[in-house]
């Protein structure tokens, strides 16, 4: 009688229905925003103002079935593949570098291109330093203690791939994928002199690289005065923010947006929410950023509840990655802080980013699930 209790249990828990909803939430108005703001780019370029939308909707169903599949295989099952997994990111990040695998767009090497289709290797960096840091942070909690053991070999690993987005000339990726790894090392119980050693060692060294590229100087310079350089690095910061007075309390309209008409440069890209705030006004802006620190509660509150260390960690990896991106991008799109080139989940045209951000999706839903089996499992032996 008890094990079928539990049956039962499991089966009415579907994991978290809210956390369902918002993400479908923003992926459909993503789409919708996206359609808004590329359908004239798209008709000058390639003469149909469909495609963009069209080619983020067919990379939408397929990461959808593919969030659909890992939300349900179970996590135990998914760890022995994870370094399998490491290693095959690793090598399609080496591809960047390979001639004839990669071409060159914007100053970096960060696709691989075949078959008239490309790739960004390093979206899938942030999935799976996630899933590895999750799984050998959670192995070497007792240990953490021992920094040369138990820390220093994630910690090359992190390294690595930093150092090797850093060279396809993605600098905020390489600092914001870092970031990210090391709050997942504060959140497994790494101690607080640890980070203060780091923190001595690489301020200085990262100021260094921050330093060494004049287009990295130039964003840093029109983040602090764009008016200097209006018609050069600060021109795209500047057109973000008049599209956001343009919209207003309550937005222009939907489909009326101004800047998209050539005024800021690629707006189906990292400054989509432009074009959002422009149609939606004020309003729409913090609908949208408030359904993002839904997720980010729902998922944080998910993680710090479970009583599983990789479960813990893997929730806490997924919803920094979503939501810090978020957060960031906009903040980019507000004039907070210097241009980036991050781009916001479920909005920005990309199939690498949106295929991996419906896998980080589709593995928090499992998280959910998981917590979800666990609980009922104890009620079921209570």
């Amino acid at each position: 009688m008890t094990d079928r209790f539990v049956i039962e249990r499991v089966d009415q828990r579907k994991g978290d229905p809210v956390l369902l909803a918002l993400l479908v939430v923003m992926l459909g108005v993503g789409l919708a925003t996206l359609f808004s703001a590329s359908y004239n780019w798209a008709e000058q370029l390639y003469g149909d103002p469909y495609r963009l939308v069209v080619q983020q909707g067919i990379r939408v169903l397929f990461g959808g079935v593919l969030a659909i599949a890992v939300s349900r295989v179970p996590l135990q099952r998914l760890r022995p593949a994870i370094p399998y997994a490491l290693v095959g990111a690793l090598a399609l990040m080496v591809l960047t570098f390979v001639p004839g695998m990669s071409e060159e767009y914007l100053g970096g090497r960060r696709w691989i291109v075949l078959f008239g289709q490309s790739f960004q290797p390093s979206e899938l960096v942030k999935l799976v330093l996630v899933l590895y840091l999750a799984h050998i942070l959670s192995r070497k909690q007792p240990l953490l203690d021992d920094t040369v053991n138990s820390i220093l070999p994630p910690l090359i690993v992190v390294g690595a791939f930093g150092a090797l987005i850093y060279i396809q000339n993605d600098f905020s990726t390489a600092v914001f994928v870092i970031l990210v790894a090391l709050l997942m090392f504060f959140v497994a119980g790494v101690r607080l002199r640890f980070f203060l050693g780091l923190t001595l060692v690489a301020g200085p060294l990262a100021t260094i690289l921050l330093l060494t590229r004049q287009h990295r100087v130039l964003r840093l310079v029109a983040f602090l005065n764009p008016e200097i350089d209006r018609f050069g690095s600060g021109y795209q910061v500047l057109a973000a923010q008049r599209a956001l007075e343009n919209g207003g309390l309550w937005g222009a309209g939907i489909g009326q947006s101004i800047q998209k008409y050539g005024a800021l440069p690629e707006p189906h890209s990292d400054f989509v929410f432009a074009i959002l705030g422009e149609e939606l006004g004020f309003a729409g802006v913090v609908a949208i950023l408030a359904v993002f620190v839904a997720v980010g509660v729902r998922g944080y509150a998910l993680a710090f509840r479970s009583r599983d260390t990789f479960n813990s960690l893997l929730g806490f990896g997924l919803t920094s990655m979503l939501v810090l991106q978020a957060l960031l991008n906009m903040a980019v799109v507000c004039g907070l802080v210097p241009a980036t080139g991050i781009p916001l989940p479920f909005f920005s045209h990309g199939g690498s980013a949106v295929v991996t951000s419906l896998l980080m999706a589709g593995l928090l839903l499992n998280v959910a699930r998981a917590e979800s089996v666990s609980e009922a499992s104890e009620e079921g032996d209570g």
